[in-house]
C-alpha cells in the first residue's frame, strides 16, 4: 500500500529577513553564486525584476491522477502537450546504452504501470531504486498501449508524511537560458510572489480601476504568474499591457503640454501674395492631398506654440515640395530654415532638387555635410550665425555644437526614423534668439501604421499625403527564382536597347564569405555578359562625394545605361528615364527597404517594373516577397511589416529611444492603446503636470519608465 506524504515546508524564522521588492535574488532559497550570476545575466537582480520576468506561454498541467485515470485523460488530442502528475512505487530500474543513454523506471500505483524515461541522465541510478516511492510530473506520451513520461521532474515521498495531491493548473513557462530553466524560475517566482505582492502599491486609484474594469496591480501579477484559469491570464495581462500603454501616453501628453506652456516659436503668417510667390517656384501644380497637408502646416506655424508635426507619404508622393513650401514661409517671414537628411547622398539630392526650383530667386542656400573642407564649413557656419543664409540643407553636421542660426524658424528632418528623439530636439533649439525654438516638421517615406503613430511618434501631430503626383505610372513587381536570372537580364537588355535605363541593386559592396552578391563583382560579370558594350557604373556609400556626384550626373543625363548599386539609392534619387529595377538576393532586404528601393522607378510615364530575384529560406522571407509583389501601397505594406516583424523591429528602441513593451503587443492591443490615449489626454488636460498628491506614485513610476526616453527631465 502506498502512503501519501510530503516534504517538510520551508518556514520563515525570526532570523529570515522579510522578502520585499528590493530583496536581492542571491538571498533567496535555492540561489547560490552560480544561479545568482545566471540570473544577473538575464537582467534579474532583485525580486521586482523577478516579478517583471513574465511567462511567455502556459501549459495545461493535469492534476495528480492514478495511472488508470491518467491513461484515460491523455487522449490523442492532448498529444505530447499533456502534462500530468502521478505517484507510485518504482518496480524496475534499468539503463539502456545507445546514441543517447536513457534511464527507464517502471512506476506502479495499484491501478496500473507507466514508464518514466530520462535521456542522458546516468546519475539517476544513484538516486532512484526499486521499492522507492516517488511523485513524478512531466509531459505524457502514448507508446502503444502504455503511457510514458519523458524527462519528468520527481520528488521522493517519505512514507511517514502526508503529501497533498497536486490539482489541475496552468503552468507558467518562462523565457529561460541555458543556465536557468523555466522550472527553476517558476520555483523562485512562487517563493517570492505572496510576500512581494503584499508590498506592491497600486498607482491607479480604485475609482479609475473600477471605471476601466482593471484589477489591482498586485492581483494582476498574481493572475499572470499563478493563474487559476485562462480567463485570469487574460484579465491580468490586460491590466499589465494597459499600464505600459497608459504610461507611454501620459508621458507623451505630459511632454506635449509642457512644450506648449514653456516654448515659443516664431509666428509665420501667410498672405495670398506669399502663397502665389511660393507656388510659382514649383514646376507642377500640387495635388489635393499636398494642398490639404500645407493647410495643416500653415495653421500650425501661424501660432506661437511650436509645431511638432510628422509628414508621412509614400515613396514619390511629393513630400519635399510640401517641406519646401513650409521652409519658404519661414524665409518670407525673415527667418531661416534647415533640412536635415540622414545621408550625404540624400542631402545632395535634396540640394539639387531645391536649388533647381529656387533658381533665379533671392533665397540664399548652402549644403553643409561632413565632406566639405573645413574652411567651407566655417564659412557656412558664420553666415548662418549672422543671418546671411536663408536655407541650409545638411546631414548630422547640422547638429554640431558650432552650428548656430541667427533665427531658425523651421527645422525639417527627413527620413526621421534614422534620427533619435534627442537629435531632433538638438536641431530645434539651434537659434541664437533667446526663448524661441523652431517649428519642427519630420518626414518619412516609410508609412507608419496607426498603432505606431500613437506610440513611437505619439508626441507628433500626423499629416498624410495620399496618392502620387500626376504623370506617375504604377510599378509592376515580379518575384523570380535565381535560376531565371538570365531571362531577367535578357529582358533588361532589350529594354535598355530601346533607350531606357535601369538600376541593379545588390546587398553589399565587397565579396563576403556569406556569398552575398557584391557591387564590383556583379558589375564585371554583367559587363562581360548580357550588357557587353553598354555603359555601366557602380554606386555605393564608399565613393567620395565628387565621385558620387559625377556618377549621378551622368546617370541623370543618360550617359550611363545601368547603375549597379547598394541601398545608397534607397531614398532621394530621382531619374524619370530609369524605369527598370532588379534587386538581387531580395530576400535579404527588409520589406520597407524593398518598397523604398522600388520607389526609385515609376517616376516617369514609361511602364516601370521591379524584379525581385530571391530564394527565401524562411517563412518570414517568403512573406516579405509575397507582400511586396502583392501591393504598391506603402501603407498596406507597413501594416504587413508590422504584422511580420512586430513594432520592436519595425520602429524599435534604437530609433525611438523608447524601452520595448514587456506585455503590450501591437497591433493586437490597438483598442487598449486607443483607450489609454483617450484617458491620458483627459488626465493631463485636468492636471497638466500630474501634480495631484493622489497621482504622486503614478508620476514617479512614469518618470522612471519614460522620463529619459521622452526627455521629461525638465518636466519633473
Amino acid at each position: 500500500m502506498i502512503r501519501y506524504a510530503s516534504p517538510p515546508e520551508h518556514r520563515v524564522t525570526a532570523s529570515t529577513p522579510p522578502i520585499t521588492l528590493t530583496t536581492n535574488v542571491a538571498s533567496l532559497r535555492g540561489v547560490g553564486p552560480q544561479r545568482a550570476a545566471a540570473l544577473r545575466r538575464m537582467g534579474i537582480r532583485c525580486v521586482a525584476d523577478l516579478l517583471l520576468h513574465l511567462p511567455h506561454r502556459y501549459e495545461r498541467e493535469l492534476g495528480e491522477r492514478s495511472v488508470d485515470e491518467a491513461s484515460e485523460a491523455v487522449t490523442p488530442v492532448h498529444g505530447a502537450g499533456a502534462t500530468l502528475t502521478v505517484r507510485g512505487e518504482i518496480l524496475t530500474l534499468r539503463q539502456v546504452q545507445g546514441r543517447r543513454t536513457r534511464t527507464e523506471a517502471t512506476l506502479f500505483d495499484g491501478t496500473g504501470t507507466l514508464l518514466l524515461t530520462w535521456f542522458n541522465a546516468p546519475w539517476l541510478r544513484g538516486k532512484l531504486h526499486p521499492g522507492m516511492t516517488i511523485r513524478a510530473w512531466g509531459k505524457a506520451k502514448r507508446r502503444g498501449d502504455y503511457l510514458q513520461l519523458v524527462n519528468p521532474r520527481w520528488e521522493p515521498i517519505r512514507i511517514e508524511e502526508e503529501v497533498k495531491p497536486r490539482t489541475d493548473r496552468l503552468r507558467p513557462i518562462y523565457p529561460a537560458s541555458e543556465e536557468m530553466s523555466s522550472s527553476v524560475l517558476e520555483d523562485l517566482v512562487q517563493q517570492v510572489l505572496e510576500p512581494a505582492l503584499a508590498n506592491l502599491p497600486d498607482h491607479l486609484h480604485p475609482e479609475y480601476r473600477d471605471q476601466a474594469a482593471l484589477p489591482e496591480l498586485a492581483a494582476a501579477y498574481r493572475m499572470v504568474h499563478a493563474p487559476a484559469n485562462e480567463d485570469e491570464v487574460a484579465f491580468g495581462r490586460r491590466r499589465l499591457a494597459f499600464d505600459e500603454l497608459l504610461m507611454l501616453q501620459l508621458g507623451v501628453m505630459l511632454k506635449r503640454a509642457h512644450r506648449r506652456r514653456a516654448y515659443r516659436a516664431p509666428s509665420l503668417k501667410r498672405t495670398p501674395q506669399i502663397d502665389q510667390r511660393i507656388r510659382r517656384r514649383f514646376p507642377f501644380p500640387l495635388t489635393e492631398s499636398q494642398n490639404a497637408v500645407i493647410e495643416e502646416i500653415v495653421a500650425d506655424v501661424g501660432r506661437e506654440g511650436p509645431m511638432n508635426r510628422l509628414l508621412q507619404g509614400d515613396v514619390g508622393s511629393g513630400k519635399t515640395v510640401v517641406a519646401l513650401y513650409a521652409m519658404l514661409l519661414a524665409v518670407a517671414a525673415g527667418h531661416q530654415a534647415a533640412l536635415m537628411a540622414p545621408t550625404e547622398v540624400l542631402a545632395e539630392q535634396h540640394d539639387a532638387t531645391i536649388r533647381a526650383m529656387l533658381a533665379g530667386s533671392r533665397v540664399r542656400m548652402e549644403l553643409l555635410t561632413g565632406a566639405l573642407p573645413a574652411a567651407a564649413r566655417r564659412s557656412i557656419q558664420q553666415r548662418l550665425r549672422e543671418g546671411e543664409l536663408d536655407l541650409v540643407i545638411g546631414t548630422h553636421s547640422l547638429l554640431a555644437e558650432k552650428v548656430k542660426f541667427k533665427s531658425l524658424a523651421l527645422a525639417v528632418v527627413d527620413e526621421q526614423h534614422r534620427f533619435g528623439v534627442e537629435q531632433r530636439a538638438v536641431l530645434r533649439v539651434k537659434s541664437t534668439e533667446p526663448d524661441l525654438v523652431a517649428h519642427t516638421l519630420v518626414m518619412t517615406a516609410t508609412p507608419i501604421p496607426r498603432t505606431l503613430s500613437l506610440t513611437v511618434f505619439g508626441d507628433l501631430d500626423v499629416s498624410t499625403i495620399r496618392g502620387l503626383p500626376p504623370g506617375r505610372a504604377p510599378i509592376a513587381t515580379r518575384v523570380v527564382s535565381p535560376e531565371r536570372c538570365d531571362e531577367v537580364y535578357a529582358y533588361l537588355a532589350r529594354r535598355i536597347a530601346q533607350g531606357e535605363q535601369a538600376y541593379i541593386v545588390v546587398p553589399v559592396i565587397d565579396e563576403t564569405e556569406s556569398g552575398l552578391t557584391a557591387v564590383d563583382t556583379h558589375l564585371k560579370r554583367l559587363a562581360e555578359g548580357h550588357f557587353r558594350g553598354r555603359r555601366l557604373a557602380a554606386m555605393h556609400g564608399r565613393l567620395k562625394k565628387d565621385e558620387r556626384d559625377e556618377v549621378m550626373r551622368r546617370f541623370r543625363e543618360g550617359d550611363i545605361d545601368v547603375l549597379v548599386a547598394t541601398t545608397v539609392i534607397e531614398v532621394g534619387v530621382d531619374v524619370p528615364n530609369a524605369s527598370i529595377m532588379v534587386i538581387e538576393q531580395a530576400d535579404r532586404f527588409g520589406l520597407a527597404q524593398l518598397h523604398q528601393l522600388r520607389g526609385r522607378v515609376g517616376r516617369g510615364s514609361k511602364h516601370s517594373i521591379c524584379v525581385l530575384i530571391g530564394d527565401p529560406v524562411t517563412d518570414e522571407g517568403k512573406q516579405r516577397l509575397e507582400a511586396i509583389a502583392a501591393s504598391n501601397d506603402g501603407f498596406a505594406i507597413a501594416e504587413k511589416d508590422l504584422e511580420i516583424r512586430g513594432p520592436g523591429e519595425l520602429f524599435g528602441t534604437r530609433q525611438s529611444g523608447l524601452p520595448p513593451f514587456r506585455v503590450a503587443q501591437l497591433p493586437r492591443d490597438l483598442p487598449l492603446l486607443q483607450m489609454a490615449r483617450r484617458d491620458a489626454s483627459a488626465w493631463i488636460e485636468a492636471d497638466p503636470e500630474l501634480a495631484s498628491p493622489r497621482d504622486a506614485l503614478l508620476r514617479k513610476r512614469l518618470l522612471k519608465a519614460y522620463g529619459q526616453a521622452l526627455g521629461l527631465g525638465d518636466v519633473a
